[in-house]
């Protein structure tokens, strides 16, 4: 076929207007499952600290009839608790916009800075999950031109008293944290993940009296998981067609355990956790904060200063030093 000569085409046409969508497609994931799942609470300075303590251990206790304390008699010692802390840490995301740019016409988003401040929100949300989960020590020797550090998660393991190694897996030459976690925790040679390493460490912490409820890890790991068999069995749904092969919970001998793969988290470690023993103790909540206007612009900024509350880490435990694919 041909065009008819002269025919005025598209292509040669001027002010044809533009076809832009009115919305922005962004997938980022923000899910934050470690904050999700603990509690939040309030510090009250930048050094933020609690106390842990221990029952005796169970044992034989038979007593006389009758029997009344003599002055030669020795009473039982008794055990101070553990005073533990955590420093805060400042996270913040800022913006900045020119006058211009918020006074035209935008697809998408009608005022820039709010448009902005929202994905600064979301970002800062991801570097606080990052922050808390990773092998970071805290930073003791802050100053001005030191930014201070909290203690990561990793560092939590193994701390609370000498008993819990049951409960903290690792690779050959690898090690806890000091027990001031000033000193990352130590990684060792990697292994890949199996199901009996996730289960001693799960009987670990039971045996300490934990109560595990979340068990993350990094997402080559969560798909390890769903190849354990356990006492499960898969079946396939013919009427939705549909074949379950992911295991979102995993029961154990010792209870019933969620399971969730986390983006943010290193992938070289397996979380095992009960979860009402952590909390983001925040000295000043996530806050958006109006700068000064010095020109043709706007400025403002997205501000949190927290730390992570290791409650009492003998009830959680960890598996780590594993193969990342």
């Amino acid at each position: 076929m041909a065009i008819v000569a002269n025919t005025y085409l598209s292509f040669s046409a001027i002010g044809n207007r533009e076809d832009l969508v009115d919305t922005i497609y962004n997938i980022s994931p923000t899910d934050t499952p470690f904050q999700a799942n603990i509690g939040k609470n309030k510090a009250e300075a930048t050094y933020h600290e609690w106390q842990t303590d221990v029952l005796a251990s169970a044992a034989a206790n038979a007593q006389l009839q009758g029997d009344d304390t003599t002055s030669s008699y020795t009473f039982t010692a008794v055990a101070a608790t553990k005073r533990l802390g955590n420093q805060t840490q400042i996270s913040r995301k800022d913006a900045v916009v020119s006058g211009t740019q918020d006074a035209v016409n935008k697809g998408g988003r009608k005022k820039e800075i709010v448009y902005q401040l929202l994905k600064k929100n979301k970002e800062l949300a991801r570097d606080m999950e990052f922050v808390l989960t990773q092998n970071q020590a805290r930073n003791t020797n802050a100053s001005s031109t030191v930014a201070p550090l909290l203690a990561g998660l990793e560092n939590w393991y193994g701390v609370t008293t000498s008993a819990v190694s049951t409960n903290v897996s690792r690779g050959a030459s690898g090690a806890n944290s000091t027990t001031n976690q000033t000193v990352a925790a130590t990684d060792g040679t990697q292994r890949p993940l199996t199901e009996s390493l996730l289960k001693g460490v799960i009987q670990g912490a039971w045996t300490n009296g934990g109560d595990i409820d979340l068990i993350m890890s990094g997402p080559f790991n969560k798909t390890v998981i769903s190849t354990f068999t356990g006492n499960n069995t898969r079946t396939q749904d013919t009427s939705d067609k549909k074949l379950i092969s992911a295991i979102d919970v995993y029961v154990s001998d010792f209870g019933t355990h969620k399971v969730v793969a986390n983006r943010f988290q290193r992938e070289r470690t397996l979380h095992v956790l009960m979860t009402d023993m952590f909390a983001i103790s925040y000295l000043r909540p996530k806050q958006t904060i109006d700068l000064s206007k010095l020109g043709d612009n706007e400025k403002a900024m997205i501000l949190a200063e927290y730390t992570l509350e290791s409650r009492n880490d003998s009830g959680s435990g960890v598996v780590a030093d594993l193969t990342t694919s």
